[in-house]
């Protein structure tokens, strides 16, 4: 007997990767704003986790199939050449690299944007300014296959 109460598929447990953070986690950043990319890179850096960085959607698929392991992507959605959107539909299409969970991460952070990333196939929304406190246990959770769709706190 089948249901259809099933829950939700987890790319992680789908690609045979143990959830959560090992000295191998590998986060792929496509981000074109060095600041931004210092700020994520010190905290996944301070969490042990192994990052890449491509300025760019353009070639993304390329340069992520030379990484002998990718367990997520964050991609900014406005990047110069390729936006996140365009870059995001390449990788579903490439084999090796459909089931990396990919999450938005934009500073056009609202509800209509959340939604359209949502829409677009997106696995999850990290809206900027990112809250340094609360990024850790946002990348914990999505590594543990919990989807994550959040806009900064409007103060």
């Amino acid at each position: 007997m089948s249901t259809d109460n099933t829950p939700p598929t987890n790319p992680l447990k789908e690609a045979g990767r143990k959830p959560g953070i090992s000295k191998d986690t590998t986060v792929l950043v496509v981000e074109d704003n060095v600041s931004n990319f210092v700020l994520i890179a010190r905290l996944l850096g301070f969490m042990g986790i192994h990052c890449e960085w491509k300025t760019s959607g353009y070639e993304v698929v390329e340069y992520a199939d030379t990484l002998p392991r990718l367990d997520l992507i964050l991609m900014d959605i406005r990047l110069p050449y390729e936006d996140g959107y365009g870059a995001m539909k390449k990788i579903r299409q490439s084999e090796r690299l459909k089931s990396v969970p990919i999450i938005a991460v934009t500073a056009e952070a609202s509800q209509e944007q959340m939604n359209k990333a949502r829409a677009a196939g997106f696995n999850g929304f990290l809206g900027k300014p990112l809250d340094p406190d609360r990024f850790p246990d946002q990348i914990r959770r999505i590594l543990s296959g919990e989807p994550v769709w959040e806009i900064p706190y409007e103060e």
